[in-house]
């Protein structure tokens, strides 16, 4: 039981951060991957908007993975050894396609950045 509750715990938060969710962004995601291009910036602050993108894609992935492994421990009665491997694999793959996705559509002016991304370049 105690599994099952971990693995509601891991879809419920992994889902959160996962690209599955088009509203999860504003809340989960563009935080988390503001906050770590920004702690990068005070290295440089050329560093900003790379690895904004970055810490973006890595909140995605880290919630594909999380759902992978909550639905493992909810559905599958006898556990065996997972496969890290294709797990991770399958969580970048996905979660690359969907941020460059989001970069297409702001490479076409289908989204706009945000002003305040900018704020000190100019």
């Amino acid at each position: 039981m105690l599994t099952k509750i971990k693995g509601l715990v891991f879809v419920g938060v992994g889902y959160m951060l996962s690209p599955l969710s088009w509203w999860n962004d504003l809340f989960f995601n563009l935080p988390i991957a503001y906050l770590f291009g920004y702690a990068v910036s005070w290295i440089s602050q050329d560093l900003f908007l790379p690895f904004t993108i970055i810490g973006y894609w890595i909140s995605n992935v880290l919630g594909i993975l999380m759902m992978q492994m909550g639905v493992t421990d909810i559905f599958v009665e006898q556990q065996k050894e997972r496969n890290l491997k294709k797990d991770l694999l399958v969580g970048l793959g996905s979660s690359t396609a969907y941020t460059f996705l989001i970069l297409g559509l702001f490479y076409f002016h289908v989204l706009e950045l945000p002003d305040f991304l900018f704020a000190n370049t100019r």
